[in-house]
């Protein structure tokens, strides 16, 4: 990609087609070019729209020239994740199952990037029905983190976390269903928004669990993420309003408990640091013990399972053997649980939430948790070796996220440093519901603080 296209965010972006400092079919061809190389080197793209997305990119441009406004993205190239419906397109949810599945409607958040001026580059790699947090897909192969091919990349929004990361795109679209979004974004080092649940539309998007999937974007920075909320949700400019806020005399809650006690010591390192560098930019920082986290992650795994079960009930019992072991595993369980413990599992979920905010947030504004506590995988212990030593390593990446999803708190992945290895360390800003204003904006302030989010794997 021209290393000028290269270095530009979504608003730089944005801003540089609006001033006619660039067009978008320049912005678009070098954002085609970096994924149909680099993409495809680092295992990131399923399917790119070369001619439709460079019509569309030619239309902006004269449109442009006309002097009509799209929208806030009016020319900018973007690319998704392979779940998220375009009419007549081919969607495959990064399955065998379904390789021709042919979308009957196109998704409501890409309908609005449309109207907003996105021009659509394409589908992005994903783990298979977006069930794993490390990015493992048997069929198409395990996606590549650009900072260390030998590490993983994070899922199940694995394409999009490689993409934005390794500057290939400005932004992307990704889900989360127990971490599918900061897990790319931490593993990554890319921003990562997880909204409260409900908030953005899911309709049109291939779902796995319906009482947990969001929609969030995957940014280099908060103010794109927020530019993206704002079009999602059709809000006008609501969340770039509330980045401009000030967060002097706001309050974090530094989580402690079960949060912290397998955190490695260079992760442990780069939070406590975290929460230095947001105390002096004003905010009263306080210490909590978090709650016992057992009931959440098995009121997530009950709902989760027998949600992905019901979906995939007729896939499981006509095709087993065309999905990965791995992923079959994972939804099997929730054909075997009885009615009662679904409803159970969806009917505590206000009293666990009202409990996980009282004992870890208190009275502050937001809490701040690892992403990561054990750092970085590398794909050979996610995919190798003994069963159970590979469920663990699994298990650790999720560790931090799942409850969370089951909570329906608003979180964003941060990068905050790098290990001795030169991988991303990224911790977690989980706020109140529909707080994501807020979120937006301490995230904002830290990052101009400390420019982690500068950096690139190049």
């Amino acid at each position: 990609m021209d290393q000028n296209l290269h270095s530009l965010g979504l608003t730089e972006m944005a801003t540089a087609i609006a001033d006619g400092s660039i067009t978008s079919v320049a912005a678009t061809q070098a954002c085609l070019d970096a994924l149909d190389t680099t993409g495809r080197r680092f295992n990131a793209v399923v399917s790119l729209r070369h001619e439709q997305a460079l019509e569309a990119a030619d239309a902006a441009d004269r449109a442009r020239a006309k002097g009509h406004v799209l929208g806030p993205l009016h020319g900018v190239p973007m690319a998704h994740k392979d779940l998220f419906y375009r009419k007549g397109e081919i969607s495959t949810g990064g399955t065998l199952i379904r390789k021709d599945f042919v979308a009957p409607v196109t998704a409501t958040v890409i309908d609005r990037l449309d109207q907003a001026g996105a021009i659509d580059l394409g589908r992005l790699h994903m783990a298979e029905f977006a069930m794993s947090p490390t990015g493992y897909n048997i069929h198409h192969g395990h996606g590549l983190n650009p900072w260390s091919v030998d590490h993983c990349p994070g899922g199940s929004s694995s394409g999009s976390g490689i993409a934005v990361a390794a500057r290939l795109i400005p932004a992307a679209l990704g889900t989360d269903t127990g971490g599918s979004i900061r897990h790319p974004a931490a593993m990554c080092g890319v921003f990562g928004l997880k909204p409260t649940w409900g908030l953005v539309p899911t309709s049109g998007v291939m779902p796995l669990s319906h009482s947990l999937d969001v929609v969030g974007p995957m940014t280099r920075s908060p103010h794109d993420a927020a530019v993206l909320m704002d079009v999602m949700t059709a809000r006008g400019s609501y969340y770039r309003t509330a980045c401009a806020g000030p967060v002097k005399g706001l309050k974090l809650a530094v989580v402690g408990g079960p949060y912290r006690a397998q955190t490695r010591p260079d992760v442990e390192a780069a939070l406590v640091e975290a929460a230095k560098v947001i105390a002096r930019l004003g905010v009263t920082v306080c210490h909590t013990t978090g709650p016992d986290l057992a009931l959440a992650h098995a009121g997530a795994h009950v709902v989760m399972t027998v949600e992905a079960a019901t979906l995939h009930r007729h896939w499981l019992e006509t095709r087993p053997d065309d999905y990965a072991p791995q992923v079959r595993a994972r939804i099997e369980p929730g054909l075997a649980y009885a009615a009662t413990r679904y409803v159970e599992a969806l009917a505590m979920r206000a009293d666990v939430t009202r409990d996980w905010l009282d004992q870890a947030m208190g009275d502050a504004d937001f809490a701040l948790i690892p992403a990561l506590a054990q750092g970085v995988p590398t794909i050979a212990e996610t995919t190798e070796g003994d069963p159970s030593a590979i469920a663990a390593a699994i298990a650790r990446c999720t560790l931090s996220t799942r409850a969370i999803n089951y909570l329906g708190l608003p979180s964003a992945s941060i990068l905050c440093g790098f290990d001795p290895s030169g991988l991303p360390i990224a911790f977690q800003l989980v706020g109140r519901p529909h707080s994501e204003g807020l979120i937006l904006r301490m995230s904002g302030m830290y990052c101009q603080a400390t420019a982690w989010n500068l950096r690139n794997p190049h």
